[in-house]
Order: C-alpha cells, then structure tokens, then sequence
C-alpha cells in the first residue's frame, strides 16, 4: 500500500512549492507566512475579519452565477464553503500575520486558497486541483484585493463596534444604579483638586454614566460611515473586469447575507483610496477611551488611602496589592482600563498615519488599520465589561466622612454666600482657615444661621439643585 502524500505540489508566478497536502491554503499563503513573520498574531484571531471575507466571497459567487459568469455548480459549492466559514469552521486554516504589506493581498489569497479548497472537495475532488475550481479565476472572480478587504474589513468593524456598544450600555447602567443608590449621600466638589461646592455622590455618578451615554451616541453615529463600501471597484475604482450590474448584485447579496444596510458608493475611486470613515471611527474611539480613563483616574483618586488619602469610596478589593506591603488592595480595575486607554489613543496616532500614508489610487496600509481598529474595539469591550463587574457594581460610600468632610470645608461658605453675605462668608472662611475649625461650628457660633436653617441647606436634594442623581 503506497503511503499518502505528505505534501502537495502548487504553482504561481515564483515557481513551485510543496504545500502541506491536508492544508486548506496553497502557495500564496505559504509565502505570505513566510514573508510577514511580524506579530505572531493569525488573521485567525479575528473572527470577525474571517466571516467577513467569507461572506464576501459568498456574496460574490452569487452575484456571478446570477450574472451567467460562474456555472451554477461552482458556485453552489463555493458559497457552501463560505457557509462553513461563517458558522466558525476553518478559521485555523487562515494562517498569514494580521500586519502585512500588499494592502491585504495575503489575506484575500488566503482566503481564495481556504474556500477554493474546501469547495473542490465538496465537489468530490482533492486540495489543489485547481484545473476544476481555481481560486483567482473562480473563488477571486470579478474582485480585486482593493475592494474585497476594505468591504470585508468595515463589515467586521461594524459588527465588532456593535459588541462594544451593548457593553458600553452595561456599564452605563452600572453608574447610573450607583448614580441612584448614592443620591442622597452628601459630599464636598472640587475643582482644580481644591474645594468647591457641596454636591452629592449620585451627581458625580452620574456624571459618568452620561459621559457614557453620549459617546454610545457618537459611536453609532460613526459606525453608520462604514457601511459605505467599495465592491465592485476592482483594483483602483473603475471596476475593470467586473461586468454591468456586478457592484449593485455583489452588494445586495452581501447586505442579505450579513443583515446590514450596506451602500455602495457613489464615487468607487474616491472609496477604494479613502480610510477617512476608519479615522473618524478611530477618533470616536479615542474620544470613548479618553473620557473612560478620566473616570478611571477619578475612581483611583476618590478611593485613594484608605486612610492618607481622600478615602471618599470604596473599590470593590479583588487582588491582594502587594507583595512586601501586607495589607495594602490596590485600584487593579481601574488601573488596566487607564492602559486600555492609552493603547486606544496611540493606535489612533497609527490609524491617523496610515490613513495619510496613502498615495495615489490606493491605500496599502489597511493591514495595520485593521489590526488597530480590532484592537481598540476588542480592548475597549473588554475593558467596559471588566469595569463594570469587577469594580463599578461593588464601589460603597464612607457617607459619614463625607458629610464631615463638606460641614468642615472652606468651600462651604459659597453655598451660605446668598444667605449671610459675601463679606460674612469671607470672615468666616478666613477664621476657618486660621484656626482649622470648621465653617458650619462658625457659622452657628456666631448666630449667623439657625441650625435647622443651616441644616436644611445641607439635605441633599437642596444641594443638588437643578441637576439630580439619575431616577
């Protein structure tokens, strides 16, 4: 009995090369692998990217068997094969390095060899027998590498966004449940890390959660951009080898097989050389990850102590702090979503210059765009979820030492400003400050206010005036 083939035998412009035989992808991807040995990170490890060159390549098989290029038994086979896909089979099989030259040529190859191959065997033929279904001039039919992965690169963003965007609601939802549970609970504001004014604790809560709120808005505004594709466009924009009415059927077959409302646009050669939807969309995430971290730095900054800082909130402990200081839990949570943060905002700087870099009627850097992209959103997500559970859910108040904190500040005095005058309130501010006693002991001392007077000042819903803690 002969033994079976270990290797199988491909062609192309270089020459020859032996290719794994039980490979589903051929000798493009053999030396896109060995020619971009740069992350270590597979196109595998974005599922999302994956469905969406699947779905793709189904929807171009369907356009071209509709259009009488493509005999309709190849193409059934071809879309079976991108169904596989799509339902997560196969993704081992897409093996190039996620950061790339060639504008994503690796990744379509690979995924013309991945479909190709599993298409010929549902035909009842072997990997690599090309002469029956060929991945350039079947599974690659009226496509280029300019118009297949920008399509396939916004439809995977959009579905990645629209993950972030249910997990930016979580954490919504958990300020906003803190936002009420401490509406009533009294504290001092700041400002330039000075006193202010009191306020209460829901109101700073809330404050987040419609930082929150608003950046869900500005996402899915932003998203909207990327439905605007390029299929059809071929190589620079002209369509060259795609036939009449190949744009408008790819088009409506990928928007029936990935439920999006997907465009084509209006001007293909403008689209196949713009990434401004994939900058405005990097800024938007920069702009969630900016104002993310500054409500991380105020959680570290609130929680800070627990006894030589302000010690006004307590972070939920998760993970011993210290190896040599016994006792001490730190802001963990917190503290890795800042990181988050800072990635988000430098792939932005990443985006911003390969967006620029484009020259002509091509932008070749979408490779990289793409892997920053993921990155931000799959981090973000991450990083809202983790907030979420992990910190914001558990956070308690020191209600007491927050009330003291508010009856003893200098800052008091603006609040008693319209009920015993400005000059009066400079008097006492400057005797607090003097002696360190407390402004409403003053202010009672010298007759200014009637206790209840001044305590009915200090309820919680008098302090929070026209702004209050989320219903």
């Amino acid at each position: 009995m002969t033994a079976a083939a270990t290797t199988r035998s491909e062609h192309d412009l270089l020459g020859d090369r032996d290719v794994p035989a039980e490979a589903y992808w051929g000798i493009h991807t053999l030396r896109a692998t060995e020619n971009f040995p740069i992350t270590g990170t597979p196109i595998s490890a974005y599922p999302h990217l994956i469905d969406a060159v699947a779905a793709v390549k189904e929807a171009a098989a369907l356009a071209n068997e509709e259009l009488g290029l493509l005999e309709p038994r190849k193409a059934a086979a071809i879309v079976e094969a991108c169904r596989e896909i799509r339902d997560g089979k196969l993704h081992d099989q897409f093996v190039v390095d996620v950061i790339q030259g060639g504008a994503g040529t690796s990744t379509n190859m690979n995924a013309n060899e991945v479909v190709a191959n599993r298409a010929l065997e549902l035909l009842g033929h072997e990997k690599g027998q090309y002469e029956h279904l060929h991945p350039n001039e079947n599974v690659n039919l009226g496509q280029s590498t300019n118009d297949v992965y920008p399509t396939a690169v916004k439809i995977a963003t959009v579905f990645a966004v629209h993950g972030l965007l249910e997990v930016m609601a979580v954490l919504q939802d958990a300020f906003a449940r803190k936002a009420v549970e401490f509406r009533d609970v009294l504290k001092m504001g700041r400002t330039q890390l000075q006193d202010a004014v009191p306020m209460t604790l829901g109101q700073e809560f809330s404050g987040y959660a419609v930082m929150l709120d608003e950046d869900r808005s500005r996402l899915a505004e932003a998203v909207e951009l990327i439905h605007e594709i390029n299929l059809g466009a071929t190589a620079i924009g002209t369509g060259l080898n795609a036939p009449t009415g190949y744009a408008e059927s790819a088009r409506r077959h990928l928007a029936e097989i990935t439920g999006l409302p997907l465009v084509t646009a209006a001007n293909l050669v403008e689209a196949t050389q713009d990434c401004g939807a994939f900058v405005q969309m990097s800024g938007v995430l920069k702009r969630i990850a900016v104002k993310l971290s500054k409500s991380c730095n105020d959680l570290r900054l609130l929680s800070s102590g627990p006894r030589a800082g302000l010690g006004e909130i307590n972070l939920p402990p998760v993970q011993a702090g210290s190896s040599i200081m016994p006792g001490k839990v730190n802001p963990v949570i917190p503290e890795v979503v800042n990181q988050v943060a800072f990635e988000v905002i430098g792939n932005d700087v990443t985006i911003t210059m390969a967006a620029e870099a484009g020259q002509l009627q091509l932008n070749a850097f979408e490779p990289i765009i793409l892997h920053s992209l993921s990155e931000s959103i799959t981090h973000l997500r991450a990083a809202c979820l983790t907030l979420a559970q992990r910190c914001v859910s558990g956070i308690t108040a020191n209600t007491e030492a927050l009330r003291a904190t508010v009856e003893n500040s200098i800052g008091l005095v603006t609040a008693l400003n319209p009920h015993i005058g400005y000059t009066e309130a400079t008097s006492i501010a400057k005797e607090a400050l003097a002696t360190g006693r407390g402004v409403a002991e003053l202010v009672l001392e010298k007759g200014l206010l009637p206790a209840q007077e001044l305590a009915d000042l200090l309820r919680p819903e008098v302090v929070a005036g026209q702004v209050p803690a989320l219903a």
